[in-house]
């Protein structure tokens, strides 16, 4: 169901339901849109705002700063040594945990290239933001 703001020829404004956008289009083709004060069949779709529900401050917070957060609280940052620590861990060398850091883009297609999982950020660590 979709719910849309109209107008008619007159000027006069209301809503109405459609099953779809295509039921919409047909109906109003067919003048079996009308207005519910006047009874235009002339009738267009008005301009309106998404209805939003009100939601609370912490749901409100942008998703990449809750990803960021998350990552900083549950991995460890390892800055430049990321691509050497990944592939350690990949290889057995070094205990298998969350980490985070940065690889130039060369180091990030052989990492790829050796099977090892990595995923981009889409964020700055914060030692690069200063």
């Amino acid at each position: 169901m979709i719910r849309y703001s109209l107008r008619c020829a007159a000027g006069h404004g209301f809503e109405a339901w459609f099953r779809s956008g295509e039921a919409y289009d047909d109906m109003r083709e067919a003048a079996q849109v009308t207005c519910p004060e006047c009874g235009e069949t002339r009738v267009e779709k008005a301009l309106m705002a998404p209805g939003v529900a009100a939601t609370t401050p912490q749901a409100q917070e942008h998703p990449l700063v809750r990803l960021r957060r998350e990552i900083e609280a549950t991995s460890d940052y390892v800055g430049r040594d990321f691509a050497k620590r990944a592939r350690a861990m990949h290889e057995g060398a070094e205990p298998p945990r969350a980490i985070y850091g940065e690889a130039a883009p060369a180091e990030a297609r052989q990492l790829i290239r050796e099977g090892v999982s990595i995923a981009p950020l889409p964020f700055r660590p914060k030692s690069k933001l200063n």
